[in-house]
C-alpha cells in the first residue's frame, strides 16, 4: 500500500476514532461542567451543523486548489478543536472546540476524493479504495468506544487530548509526505452557499434520484444511532457495556463486508443497481426486526443493518462518481456528506419525540422512509 494511501486512511481513522470516543465519554465529561442533557444534545447538533456548513465548501475548494492544502487545513483544525475541547474550563469553550472540529469535518469528503483521484479511472480500484474508507470507518467505530473507555481511566479529558495528539501527528506526516492528487483543477469561480448543494440535489439532474435515496437512507441511519442505546435499555434492560458491545458487533459486520465481501461477493454477483435495492431492503428488514422488541429478532436484525451501512455507502459514492462531471467529483461527494450532516442535525429531535410515544416508533418510521427510497430505486430500474 502506498504511503499516500496510508496517510489518507489514517486521516479517516482519526476522525472516526474521535467520534467513537465521544459517544461513551461525552456525558461523563460534560457532567463535570454541570451540563444538562439538553446541553449535551445541542453539543452534538452544533458539530453536525458546522460539518454541514464546511463539507460542500471544502469539497468544492479541493477541486480548485487541490486536495493536499484542504486536507492539511482540516487535519490541523481537527487537532486544534480536540485540544480546545479537552482543555476547556467552561461550557462555551466546549462548544467552540466542537465547532472547530465540525468546521474541519470536510476532510472525510476530501479524503474520499483523494482516493478517487489516485484510482486513475479504474472502477475496480476506485470501488476498492472507497471500500477501504468504509472499512476504516467501521474499524474506528469498533475501537473508538473501547479506547475511550480505557483512556478515561486517567481522566475524562484524557481521551480527547489523545485524539488531538493523533490528529497533530497525522497532520505533520501529511505535510511532509502527502503529494497532491488533483492535477486537473476546476477553474470556475468558487461560490459558497451551504444550502445550494442541497437545493441543487433536488433539482432535475442525473444525480437527483441518487441524492434523494441517499438522504432518505441517511434519515434512517441517524434514527438508528440516535435512539439505539435508549431502545436497548428500555426494551431489554441492557447496560452501557452491553450496548457498546452491540455497537462493536455492528462495526465488525461493516468491516467484514467492506474488507472481504465487497469485491469477492457483492460486486462480483450483483450490479450497483441490484445492490442498491438489496441494501435498502436490508435496512427495512433490520429496522422492522428491531421494532418487535423481541430479543432474538433484534439480534437477527443487526447483520442486516450493519451490511446495509457497509455496502450502500460505497454504492452511492461509486454511482455518484460515474455520473458526475470529472471536474466536480469533490463537490459531488461534498453534497453527499452535506445531506448526511443535515440528517444528523435534524433527525434526532423527531426520533426522540417518537421514542417518547412508543419506543418502537422510530424504527418503524425509519423502515417506512427507506421503503420510499426502495420504491424510487425500483421505479428507476424499470
Amino acid at each position: 500500500m502506498s504511503r499516500q494511501k496510508l496517510i489518507i486512511i489514517f486521516t479517516v481513522f482519526v476522525d472516526v476514532l474521535g467520534f467513537g470516543i465521544v459517544i461513551p465519554i461525552l456525558p461523563f465529561y460534560l457532567t463535570e461542567f454541570g451540563a444538562s442533557p439538553l446541553t449535551i444534545t445541542v453539543l452534538f447538533s452544533v458539530f453536525s451543523f458546522c460539518a454541514f456548513l464546511s463539507a460542500p465548501l471544502l469539497g468544492a475548494l479541493s477541486d480548485r486548489i487541490g486536495r493536499r492544502p484542504v486536507l492539511l487545513l482540516s487535519i490541523f483544525s481537527t487537532s486544534i478543536g480536540w485540544f480546545v475541547f479537552a482543555s476547556a474550563v467552561s461550557i462555551p469553550l466546549l462548544f467552540i472546540g466542537r465547532m472547530i472540529d465540525g468546521l474541519a469535518a470536510g476532510n472525510f469528503t476530501t479524503a474520499q476524493s483523494y482516493l478517487v483521484d489516485i484510482s486513475k479511472n479504474d472502477e475496480k480500484e476506485r470501488v476498492k479504495n472507497l471500500g477501504i474508507i468504509g472499512a476504516t470507518f467501521g474499524i474506528g467505530f469498533i475501537l473508538g468506544p473501547m479506547i475511550g473507555g480505557v483512556l478515561s481511566m486517567v481522566s475524562h479529558a484524557f481521551p480527547f487530548y489523545c485524539a488531538g495528539a493523533m490528529a497533530l501527528m497525522n497532520g505533520i506526516s501529511a505535510y511532509f509526505f502527502l503529494e497532491e492528487s488533483n492535477v486537473n483543477h476546476n477553474t470556475q469561480s468558487l461560490r459558497y452557499n451551504p444550502v445550494a448543494p442541497i437545493v441543487r440535489a433536488f433539482k432535475p439532474s442525473p444525480l437527483r434520484s441518487l441524492y434523494i435515496k441517499w438522504f432518505l437512507f441517511s434519515l434512517a441511519f441517524v434514527v438508528v444511532h440516535t435512539i439505539f442505546a435508549l431502545f436497548a435499555q428500555k426494551a431489554f434492560n441492557f447496560t452501557s457495556f452491553q450496548t457498546g458491545s452491540i455497537f462493536t458487533i455492528v462495526g465488525l459486520v461493516i468491516a467484514f463486508n467492506q474488507m472481504l465481501l465487497l469485491n469477492t461477493f457483492w460486486k462480483k454477483h450483483f450490479s450497483d443497481q441490484q445492490l442498491e435495492k438489496i441494501m435498502l431492503l436490508f435496512v427495512v428488514i433490520g429496522l422492522l426486526l428491531s421494532a418487535t422488541q423481541y430479543l432474538p429478532l433484534f439480534f437477527l436484525g443487526l447483520p442486516f443493518i450493519g451490511t446495509s451501512q457497509a455496502i450502500y455507502r460505497v454504492v452511492v459514492s461509486n454511482q455518484a462518481i460515474l455520473k458526475a462531471d470529472p471536474l466536480m467529483k469533490g463537490e459531488v461527494l461534498g453534497t453527499i456528506a452535506s445531506m448526511m450532516t443535515v440528517a444528523m442535525a435534524a433527525t434526532p429531535i423527531g426520533a426522540g419525540a417518537l421514542f417518547q410515544i412508543n419506543i418502537s416508533y422510530p424504527f418503524i418510521a425509519g423502515a417506512f422512509i427507506v421503503l420510499v427510497a426502495f420504491m424510487i430505486s425500483y421505479r428507476d430500474s424499470t
